[in-house]
Formats: structure tokens, C-alpha cells, sequence
């Protein structure tokens, strides 16, 4: 929407930071790496300390002064500043530096609208992309306001113009919004079907590039895109894993989480973040040889917070132990159930531990028994198959013969069924 040229992708980085901020090195080397993984080449960074921000360019003048120097002499394209950047102040530096400026929340969206691959995803990118732009209508045609005064009916052409971006940016927020609420409710008939089956549900939850992709590969056959490189998964895939104690579950994959994740972005990615909330267990999964993955497993959690996912129950995983040689163990907690399980996802190592600590924590409140139902009982068979709770039956003469699989909590609800739910109720508690 700004009469600005795109020449290409050499770009100088602004990397603001407090007095005594403890991780401005560590943000500034994240931040090049969301350069990289955008695409851009790197000239130059120029760290830029900002006590109190400048209305006016966020940096100081000086410091602006600064960036335009290297700007003109390195002859790059863009400049991208590690902050979010109000509308006005990135209007002010793209004059005053007289190149393209990207902020931190814009630099996000352009990777995500890279890696979306599935067409919820590329909506909900685009989505989030207009909702950002649409706070930096108001300074794209400046070029245009040629006002007479201010008497009614004489508005400029630059007015009118940004009246009609504002219009038919409106309708296209609409028109993403009806079409995600229609592929959402597609989704939740999806997860309602797995709630009905009562199949244990666990997320994989993290900060970004901490490995969860290449460890959901290996406990199932997902065969989801994994690498080196931030936000590389975007769109949530859902596979079932075998082989646990507890039986059969599924295991999604969730969009890797960062600092200053925009809010925009949170709201819309919906459909991933909602296989985290939802979820029975989440795996918060950290790169054992980062040195600040405690600040980092705070972001998590934070934002988990944000969406709705503190409350769900959580199996802390150590990856990547092979770059720090620390043999695999699983850690358990006063209760004496698993709460962090030490394993290397590309070598393999651990992963026996993590099917352990799944099937215990999973299964641990699960009946499997044999029940006999007279024919009588037909509502109760039907109740406990709408469920998902029989695993095999057989019926003859004498009534349902039934293998009950579920959770305790799913049967709990059953037992209000009348004198037929006396056999039920004496399964679950035989006392």
C-alpha cells in the first residue's frame, strides 16, 4: 500500500535493547536467524540501545542518522528492526532512511506465509497479514493529499483512495474470517470424532527449533517436514502412535513458539494452538544443550497461558543430548511419575523412556476389563459405544459380551443409567 520501491533482499538489522537486558546478544543471533530463514541477505547489524523509546523512530536520531549511513554505503534494501514498530514510526524511518522497513511482527508474517502449506494455513496467514497492514492504511498515500480545506465535499483523492483500500480490505477480513469459521468447524467435527473414540490426545509444544518435528517423526510415520531452521512446521499434522502401555493415541504437531510471537498471529492460527489445548498431555520439548532454555520453556508457557493451554498437564523432554553427552534418563517427580524424560530424537536414544513415561501417564486411570450386559440393556450398550469404550464384543442368547477400553472418566457419566448400570459400576469400583 506505500509507493515504495522493491529493489530486493540486502538488508541491514536494527537491534534494540535495554540498559543491563541479560539476552540482547541472544536476541539479536535469533533475529538473524528469522532473517535468514526469511531469505534476506545480512550487510550489517547495528545494535541500537533504547532506554526510552522516540515517538518519533522508536531509536534514537542519532542512532537513525546511523542506519541511514550504513544504509546508503552497504546500498541495501531493507532495513529490519528486532521491535514492533507502531504504524507512524515505520512510516518515519522508511522516509528518513529512504528504504524499505520491516519490524519484528512483519518479519514473522512473511515466514509464515512462506511456510503455510495447507489451505487453512495460507488463510489464516493472510489473515493476520491484513490485520497488520490494515493499521498502516492511514500513511500509504500521503503522495495524495492534495486537501482544498476543510469544508464538506471537498475531500482529496488521497482520502478517497485510502477509503476504498480501507473497504476492500474490510471485505477480505470478512470473507477469510467466514471461510476459516467454515474449515474450523470442519476441524472440530475431526477432534470430536477422537474425543468419541476416547484416544488419548498429547501435543507437541516448544520453542521454535527445538527439535519437536524430527521427534514427532520418530515416534510416528508423520513424515513432516524437519529442519535446522526456524518456524520450519507451520500447519498442525496429527498422526496416532502405537506401541504405549496405555494402547493406541495421537500425537499433533504444533507451530514451534518465540518471544514477541504477534498477536495477530496467535489469534488467528487457531486450528494449531487448539490441538494444544485440547490436548490430554503436552510434550514441551527444549534443546538440552541451549543454555537459556529456561527462559525460553518460560515463553512456552507463557504463551500456552495466552491460549488457553496452562492447565493442561505437561511431560517435560530434554532433546538433543548426543551435542551435550548426556546419557538418556527419565526424571521423576515426588509422586513418583515421570516429569522430564532426557533423550537425543535424531539418534534415537531415549525414545524406549519417552514410550514409557507415555503409557504411564496416559494409561494411568484407564479400565480394561471384560463386562457381561443383558439384552435389556441396550441403552447402556449404545452409550458405551457412542464413546468409544468397547474395544471387541460378542452377543448371544445371554446378552453383550463387551472388552471395555476407556478412561475411568469416560464411564464415570454412564453409571446414572438406572439398574443396568449396576455390572458397570461394579467394574470401576469393585468396592
Amino acid at each position: 500500500m506505500f509507493d515504495r520501491q522493491k529493489k530486493g533482499d540486502r538488508a541491514v538489522l536494527v537491534l534494540p535493547h535495554s540498559r543491563g537486558e541479560g539476552d540482547a546478544v541472544r536476541r539479536g543471533e535469533e533475529f538473524a536467524e528469522l532473517v535468514s530463514s526469511a531469505g534476506a541477505e545480512i550487510l550489517a547489524s547495528i545494535p541500537a540501545r533504547v532506554d526510552a523509546p522516540n515517538p518519533r523512530f522508536y531509536i534514537g536520531s542519532g542512532k537513525a542518522d546511523e542506519v541511514a549511513e550504513a544504509v546508503r554505503a552497504l546500498e541495501a534494501d531493507l532495513v529490519l528492526v528486532d521491535h514492533v514498530l507502531s504504524p507512524v514510526q515505520e512510516r518515519n524511518l522508511e522516509k528518513h532512511l529512504k528504504a524499505r522497513v520491516v519490524d519484528r511482527a512483519g518479519l514473522i508474517l512473511d515466514i509464515f506465509a512462506q511456510r503455510a502449506r495447507s489451505h487453512e494455513g495460507k488463510l489464516e496467514v493472510e489473515l493476520a497479514q491484513l490485520k497488520h497492514l490494515a493499521t498502516r492504511l492511514v500513511r500509504g498515500w500521503t503522495h495524495l493529499d492534495a486537501q482544498r480545506g476543510g469544508a464538506i465535499g471537498n475531500r482529496g483523492p488521497g482520502e478517497t483512495q485510502l477509503e476504498t483500500d480501507r473497504r476492500l480490505l474490510a471485505e477480505r477480513v470478512k470473507m477469510l474470517t467466514k471461510r476459516l469459521e467454515k474449515v474450523g468447524v470442519q476441524r472440530d467435527q475431526q477432534r470430536r470424532a477422537r474425543l468419541r473414540n476416547t484416544v488419548p490426545r498429547v501435543a507437541l509444544v516448544g520453542y521454535t527449533n527445538a527439535g519437536k518435528s524430527t521427534l514427532f517423526n520418530v515416534l510416528t510415520t508423520g513424515g513432516v517436514y524437519a529442519a535446522d531452521q526456524l518456524f520450519a512446521t507451520l500447519d498442525p499434522t496429527v498422526r496416532k502412535i502405537d506401541g504405549l502401555a496405555c494402547g493406541p493415541a495421537v500425537v499433533a504437531d504444533t507451530v514451534g513458539f518465540i518471544r514477541e510471537l504477534p498477536h495477530d498471529l496467535v489469534a488467528a492460527f487457531r486450528a494449531t494452538l487448539a490441538e494444544a489445548r485440547d490436548a490430554d498431555l503436552l510434550i514441551h520439548v527444549s534443546d538440552a544443550a541451549d543454555e537459556e532454555r529456561e527462559l525460553l520453556g518460560r515463553v512456552v508457557n507463557s504463551v500456552l497461558e495466552e491460549i488457553g493451554a496452562g492447565d493442561v498437564p505437561q511431560l517435560s523432554v530434554m532433546n538433543k543430548i548426543d551435542l551435550v553427552d548426556t546419557p538418556p534418563r527419565v526424571d521423576r517427580g515426588d509422586d513418583g511419575k515421570p516429569r522430564q524424560v532426557w533423550l537425543s530424537a535424531a539418534t534415537g536414544a531415549g525414545l524406549d523412556g519417552l514410550r514409557e513415561a507415555l503409557g504411564e501417564l496416559l494409561g494411568g486411570d484407564r479400565v480394561r476389563a471384560a463386562l457381561e450386559l443383558p439384552l435389556t440393556a441396550g441403552r447402556l450398550h449404545a452409550r458405551l459405544k457412542a464413546v468409544g469404550a468397547i474395544a471387541g464384543e460378542a452377543v448371544d442368547e445371554h446378552g453383550w459380551h463387551l472388552d471395555i477400553d476407556a478412561p475411568r472418566s469416560v464411564l464415570a457419566p454412564l453409571l446414572s443409567d438406572g439398574d443396568h448400570a449396576r455390572p458397570l459400576r461394579d467394574l470401576i469400583d469393585p468396592a
